[in-house]
């Protein structure tokens, strides 16, 4: 069976952050687990190096367009190199053999006349490089997706017929549940192709940095806009475009991307793929964002994280652990490292390495450092029936990219382990003189270590293969069918000394992220007060706020920030309220909830809604939370 396992391609117009480390530890993991269980596996990774935000970042440094891609490009690279990232083919967009094979795709739809020419007015987005309607503008101006201006860009394009796949596009999630995963993601793809599709700009002419469009079109003006040319990677680099290709590894087993480009995959790439009459790509697979110690990270901030730095200080393997460990796939994660010091000293150190540590004391201590497994079955049944019972979980868990309760499974093993050590103490056997049972005990630690080591090299190849030379033997598809599938225990071998695999960390071995809001001076806290916008009271009272009961609750389709609320005021409808607080609040947690509403506001147009009303809210450093009433109130109780 064959497997192709993919990552997005990252954009060069930075260098490489926590997030990018994320994505590429899962797709990693998931290839070399692939790879593990004897299956043909082709892992692809690689940089985006097109469009306009490109072009004007070379200017801003002083640099060409190309060589300032192929200076980042190369930071991406060198950097998957230095954490041994198994990946078998790092494609660039800039690369000659993806180019043709854009060229040839976009020849494709054009002569099956999924694109045409027209021209294109809009409110274009130069950092998230889409075009927006107005009615999706948050205040007529500001893109819905990263909050930032929006410039009125008319120009001639062509388009792809994106409408003719909406229903297309709509049987397929249904036929397939799993498509799109998590599957809590799913709906918000579903709820934007159900508003509608409009045709998709796919070239541009105010740049010139991208893929020309074939010259059998004929159009020299025109080069390819980044999304068509960015999605085909996952084709090209098998090959698509040349002469007589046999793409044996497509279509996709999963892609992974992040929440915020889930639109482009699940959408846009799917329909391309139609259009050009390829099959579709088993899962789309979308992960959460990371913060820091709360924090969202920004470079104005200083709190960037490193992944470079992390590795340096604590371990790549460690740092692999501890990302793939500390978050369900699909929600967003935070990075601290008060918690990653937590997870190294406890999970690590105490659990694994120090159960290696005494299987090696004790085999030394008793048997010479030899360790024969003969006598396990006879005295260790229950155990071992518990290990195989949570090994067998594992295989769902990491193809639902559910990593965190892959090795929350496996850890399972460690505990088993641990306990049957103090349950039949050996040094008690040693001195009953039932030496049989107590080196069935240490035999019965060394088969669990063992097996999760094979289990979890996927996670810490570098720290596995330590352990198996350790046990002597080979963590490969081998002993994977031999340990694994089939069941079976070592043979007799002589175990070795290992230096131990976790040192404990005592202390922060980083600089901690700078204070997001450094005290100021008394003095300068003074004067801002005296220089504030004070009111009288009387122009307090102007202002109505009352209690609101909630009673219906939805998120609003294509935005990440805003929820539909239906506010209860005491009045003879509700109000519709359009408030920023998705990221902070679920929709289902809110209705019949009750909050503090400013009820005579002028009603506000947003994302096409009316809002009549604000909700009170508070956000520093730890988040945003509601304003609520103590006790419940009558919906539209004054407050004042």
């Amino acid at each position: 069976m064959n497997k192709y396992i993919t990552t997005p391609i990252y954009y060069v117009n930075g260098e490489a952050h926590i997030g990018h480390a994320y994505t590429t530890f899962i797709a990693d993991a998931m290839a070399r687990y692939e790879k593990l269980k004897g299956h043909k596996t082709y892992f692809l990774t690689g940089t985006d190096e097109h469009g306009q935000k490109i072009e004007e970042s070379a200017k801003k440094s002083g640099k060409p367009t190309q060589e300032f891609a192929d200076e980042i490009s190369a930071s991406f690279k060198n950097l998957w190199d230095e954490f041994e990232i198994s990946y078998d083919k790092f494609i660039r967009t800039t690369d000659k053999d993806h180019m043709l094979g854009v060229q040839k795709a976009f020849e494709v739809m054009h002569a099956k006349g999924d694109i045409y020419k027209d021209f294109y007015e809009g409110h274009y987005c130069v950092s998230c490089e889409t075009f927006f309607p107005e009615t999706q503008l948050v205040d007529g101006e500001f893109c819905p997706d990263c909050g930032k201006p929006t410039n009125v860009v008319k120009e001639e394009s062509y388009f792809f017929r994106l409408s003719k796949y909406e229903d297309a596009l709509l049987e397929h999630y249904e036929q397939n549940p799993d498509f799109i995963l998590p599957r809590s993601r799913a709906n918000e793809v579903k709820n934007f192709v159900k508003s509608g599709l409009r045709d998709l700009s796919v070239t541009r002419t105010s740049f010139t940095w991208g893929v020309p469009i074939p010259e059998s079109i004929n159009d020299k003006e025109h080069v390819m806009y980044v999304w068509l040319d960015a999605l085909m990677n996952y084709v090209t680099a098998l090959g698509y475009g040349k002469d007589d290709v046999n793409m044996e590894f497509w279509p996709a087993s999963m892609q992974l991307v992040g929440k915020d480009i889930l639109r482009f995959h699940a959408i846009y790439w799917p329909a391309f793929l139609m259009s050009l009459d390829l099959p579709l790509p088993k899962h789309i697979g979308a992960h959460g964002w990371w913060t820091r110690d709360g924090e969202k990270m920004s470079k104005s901030k200083g709190n960037v994280i490193s992944p470079r730095e992390v590795a340096n200080a604590y371990g790549v393997e460690n740092l692999r652990y501890f990302m793939l460990r500390e978050v369900p796939f699909g929600q967003d994660g935070d990075f601290s490292q008060r918690a990653l010091i937590e997870r190294i000293n406890s999970e690590l150190s105490n659990d694994l390495g120090n159960l290696l540590n005494r299987i090696i004391g004790m085999s030394g201590k008793y048997s010479e450092y030899e360790i024969d497994s003969k006598d396990v079955e006879k005295y260790h049944r229950n155990e071992l029936d518990a290990m195989n019972k949570a090994l067998a979980n594992l295989d769902d868990f990491m193809q639902n990219m559910q990593t965190h309760r892959y090795l929350e499974e496996l850890w399972k093993l460690f505990t088993i382990g641990n306990k049957a050590i103090e349950e039949h103490a050996p040094w008690t056997k040693m001195k009953e003189d039932k030496k049989d049972e107590a080196l069935a005990t240490v035999a019965l630690v060394a088969n669990i270590l063992a097996k999760a080591s094979i289990m979890l090299s996927p996670v810490m190849p570098k720290t596995t293969v330590t352990i198996a030379d350790a046990l002597n033997f080979t963590i490969d598809n081998a002993s994977y069918n031999e340990l694994i599938i089939d069941r079976k225990l070592l043979k007799l071998f002589n175990i070795k000394k290992v230096p131990p695999l976790f040192p404990r960390v005592e202390e922060p071995l980083m600089p901690e992220a700078p204070e997001a809001q450094p005290n100021k001076p008394e003095e300068e806290t003074k004067e801002e007060l005296e220089q504030d916008n004070l009111i009288e009271i009387g122009q307090f009272f102007e202002t109505s706020l009352k209690v609101g009961h909630i009673v219906q609750a939805e998120e609003v389709p294509k935005s990440k920030k805003l929820l539909k609320l239906q506010v209860d005021l005491g009045e003879s409808r509700t109000r519709q309220v359009i408030a920023g607080i998705k990221e902070f609040y679920s929709a289902e947690s809110l209705v019949g909830t009750q909050v503090c509403v400013v009820a005579n506001l002028k009603p506000a147009k947003l994302m096409g809604m009316i809002s009549e009303g604000m909700l009170l809210a508070a956000k520093d450093e730890d988040g945003l939370c509601l304003v609520r009433p103590e006790k419940p109130k009558k919906a539209g109780t004054p407050i004042g």
